[in-house]
C-alpha cells in the first residue's frame, strides 16, 4: 500500500495557500513538506500539525492507495 497526499495539495489550492505557507501556519520544517512531496513517511505528529492548521481531518489530506496486487 502507498500513501497520497494530492488532497492536501487540492486543499492549498483551494485555499489559495503555498508550500511555505502551510509550513508557517502548521510550525512543521520545509523537510516534512519535501518528504510530504515525495509521498515519502512523515509522522503523525507533523500530519496533525496540519490538520490542526487547515482546521480539517486527516482524511481530508490524504489517501491510502492499495496496490493492485491479489494474493
Amino acid at each position: 500500500m502507498a500513501i497520497s497526499y494530492k488532497k492536501l495539495w487540492k486543499v492549498l489550492i483551494d485555499r489559495d495557500m503555498k508550500k511555505k505557507d502551510l509550513c508557517a501556519a502548521a510550525g512543521i520544517s520545509h523537510t516534512s513538506m519535501a518528504k510530504l512531496g515525495k509521498s515519502e513517511n512523515v509522522t503523525t505528529d507533523v500530519l496533525l500539525k496540519i490538520c490542526h492548521a487547515l482546521n480539517c481531518d486527516i482524511g481530508d489530506i490524504m489517501e491510502i492507495i492499495p496496490d493492485n496486487k491479489v494474493e
